[in-house]
């Protein structure tokens, strides 16, 4: 008996002692893939900051260190002030203002097309529509959210804008081309609705019905249900889509050289061509710059204007979150 009970005892002892190099494998395995995450975007930052530290310096960072002198290329004033940006031309210039411009317009003019539509979107979604139509209508959304962004970019040069424009050219009055800003925010809002929607409709159904039929109790109606009660509580997750859907269009690229163009400039007329951060540096990947000339270094450079830019409206993200996020027990 006693032969037994020692053998059952190092049965469970060999069978826990293999548990627990399970699961510190699977833990390993688990912290590795997370790893890569963190060092990918770590690596990302350096080899913008290297090479951007070039376009202003003529020299890579890690031969600065190294004791390399340092001759100036690019003037930092100029770049952070100046209103030209054209480093591959004949007389080149460095000013960045142009096309941060052309990105922040996109931006915010996608936000006037996709915030209200995907908001409105959620709220229908999560209140009023019924069960059969939520599981036909989140689902096609969903699908428009997956089409690739060069698909959009065509349907704006090929619909959006011979809808405005007039057999003479006209854009409601404006002389107006192929590619304009205007376009650009319509189709980057288009392609942004979804996510306004998709995510704000999780925020709105993760409310609990007690607050709604405490609402209904006093004498409410749905509507202000919806809009007093529901999407107050709901304000961090929808506030998250909204950021995602601004970082989105900060970054969206192909779409936005399709419909916007690719002429740096800033203008307050809607009808004309712009260009953003992202349309540049597919024009200047695609050209024939050399490898480590100060036109090919700018890529570098504005690529860690727009990292940083995206970084912000992540943070910013996160802030909302924790600042207004709504436990319920």
């Amino acid at each position: 008996m006693s032969t037994d009970t020692d053998s059952d005892t190092a049965i469970t002892a060999g069978v826990a002692r293999a548990d627990r190099v399970r699961d510190r494998r699977v833990r390993r395995t688990l912290f590795g893939c997370a790893a890569i995450t963190v060092v990918t975007t770590l690596a990302i930052f350096a080899v913008l900051v290297d090479n951007g530290f070039s376009y202003f310096y003529g020299v890579k960072l890690h031969e600065a260190v190294l004791g390399a002198t340092l001759d100036q290329q690019v003037s930092l004033t100029e770049f952070v002030t100046g209103t030209r940006w054209a480093p591959d031309h004949a007389r080149p210039s460095h000013g960045i203002l142009p096309i941060v411009y052309g990105t922040l317009a996109i931006t915010v003019g996608s936000a006037f097309v996709s915030i209200p539509i995907g908001t409105a979107t959620a709220i229908y979604l999560s209140e009023y529509a019924s069960p059969g139509v939520r599981s036909k209508l989140k689902p096609t959304l969903e699908v428009l959210a997956g089409i690739p962004t060069i698909v959009y970019g065509f349907f704006a040069i090929s619909f959006v804008t011979p809808f405005f424009i007039s057999p003479a050219g006209d854009l409601l009055g404006y002389n107006a081309g192929r590619y304009n800003l205007l376009a650009g925010c319509i189709v980057v809002g288009v392609m942004t609705i979804p996510m306004v929607s998709s995510l704000s409709e999780d925020a709105m159904s993760a409310v609990p019905d007690d607050l709604r039929n405490a609402a209904y109790g006093l004498g409410a109606t749905k509507f202000d249900v919806s809009l007093r009660v529901v999407l107050p509580a709901s304000i961090s997750g929808v506030f998250a889509s909204y950021i995602l859907a601004v970082s989105r269009a900060i970054g969206e690229t192909m779409a936005v050289t399709l419909a916007a163009g690719q002429q740096a400039q800033i203008t307050g007329n809607p009808f004309n061509e712009i260009m953003t951060m992202t349309a540049y540096m597919v024009s200047m990947a695609r050209g024939e710059s050399a490898v480590g000339t100060v036109e090919y270094q700018s890529l570098f450079a504005v690529g860690m204007v727009l990292f940083v830019m995206t970084l912000t409206m992540n943070l910013i993200n996160d802030w909302i979150k924790r600042r207004y996020r709504e436990v319920y027990q």
